[in-house]
């Protein structure tokens, strides 16, 4: 049976998970793909949780995020802390597919344009309008490719910022199933004389976006003496850019009807540069917000209370929310069961282990700790049955020590 773990080892042993044997902490590797859609080789940076492990069954949801050598730590950080550090379940943990730019302006921008917009210099401008490529290159081959390579589950998340962000909405509006929940931070959508912006409200209206989550970060790029309230009046090329977040906000809100899951949030403390990461957290907090299992005190201290139902009915739950089945951690619910047998409430302890043993039935723990509820109740013959089958599994000291004891009688 294994002991409890106290959280501020369990972020120890996350983190020297990370060292390498060349003594460099690494978040990823650099992987490839040779695009006909794009007619050229795009590098991809890509993380992968540390729980996962070559022999194991675990997948993962993916977060693709665009200006991926600009934002990839970041996000990392944000997933690695909300979903491991210190015990944290606020999200899942999730794979993370950085796509560097080669042609930004390019690969980001729905619509040509020839005269320039502000914020763009014209020299620039040639190749601009491949938005829908792009978006090509990311369903038909990118997806494709990271779902044939990496222990994906179907649930995916868009991530983008500025012209990111714009990519963002694109997809959010005119591909919107591509993605199951989207992360748009300060987009610009003043691109194009508002193009896509002035799309949004019929789109809005007349399309179905159940099972869809849009989160929007707006930062503050304000000018001197103005606030959110008196800069739609101006009409000045400086304030396009918030102007048009805010009518895109403005809109969203109109729409209620259309299942759309929508939260929207304008960091009066950040500029343009700084917003990214904040809203990044915030944003998978809303996107995952009852993804968590909060366990109150009387959860653990009042026998009848059924932990394990609460349990099966919270994944249940959010297994429905994320389109594939998702079960307890075996660590937490080994952890729990062990401290509940150790306050001889033993049918919350059998219901506890009997999760684990259903969940997974490869692991020599489950089956460990289930025969340590068995020999607690004094069923010994149980309690044999299971230290063998945890040794079929996998030989161990602990499984071995205890079935020696109770073959010799001592």
């Amino acid at each position: 049976m294994k002991k409890l773990i106290l959280s501020v080892l369990a972020a120890f042993f996350s983190l020297c998970a990370l060292a390498q044997k060349d003594n460099k902490v690494t978040i990823g590797t650099i992987d490839s793909i040779q695009s006909k859609i794009l007619n050229e080789q795009r590098k991809i940076w890509i993380h992968v949780p540390n729980s996962w492990r070559a022999d194991s069954k675990q997948r993962y949801p993916v977060l693709y995020l665009l200006d991926g050598d600009s934002h990839f730590s970041s996000i990392v950080g944000v997933i690695q802390h909300l979903s491991e550090v210190n015990g944290n379940t606020v999200c899942p943990e999730m794979i993370v597919v950085g796509i560097p730019n080669t042609d930004r302006i390019r690969d980001l921008t729905p619509t040509h344009v020839n005269a320039a917009p502000p914020y763009t210099d014209s020299l620039i401008l040639k190749t601009t309008g491949g938005g829908e490529r792009f978006v090509s290159f990311i369903e038909k081959e990118l997806i494709p490719r990271i779902d044939s390579l990496y222990p994906t589950q179907p649930y995916k998340i868009l991530t983008g910022h500025s012209f990111g962000g714009l990519t963002v909405m694109n997809v959010a509006i005119n591909h919107t199933k591509l993605f199951n929940s989207y992360i748009c931070i300060d987009p610009s959508m003043w691109w194009d004389q508002m193009n896509l912006l002035n799309t949004v409200p019929k789109s809005l209206k007349e399309k179905n976006f159940s099972g869809t989550t849009l989160y929007l970060g707006i930062a503050n790029t304000l000018r001197e003496g103005m606030d959110i309230t008196t800069v739609r009046s101006d009409t000045t090329k400086g304030t396009r850019h918030i102007r048009a977040i805010l009518n895109l906000d403005q809109y969203i809100k109109e729409q209620k009807q259309n299942g759309l899951t929508y939260e929207s949030k304008y960091y009066s403390n950040d500029d343009h540069g700084s917003v990214p990461l904040i809203t990044e957290y915030d944003a998978l907090r809303f996107i995952f917000d009852k993804y968590s299992f909060k366990i109150s005190p009387k959860d653990i201290i009042d026998p009848k209370v059924d932990l394990a139902n609460k349990f099966e009915k919270h994944y249940q739950e959010v297994s429905k929310m994320l389109g594939y089945k998702l079960s307890p951690p075996e660590d937490i619910i080994n952890n729990l069961g062990c401290d509940v047998l150790v306050r001889k409430q033993y049918a919350k302890a059998e219901g506890l282990f009997k999760i684990n043993v259903d969940n997974y039935p490869e692991s020599y723990n489950v089956y460990d700790s289930y025969g340590d509820y068995f020999l607690a109740i004094g069923n010994k013959s149980k309690a044999i049955e299971y230290f063998k089958k945890a040794l079929s599994i996998k030989e161990n000291p602990e499984s071995r020590k205890k079935l020696n004891k109770l073959s010799s009688g001592k």
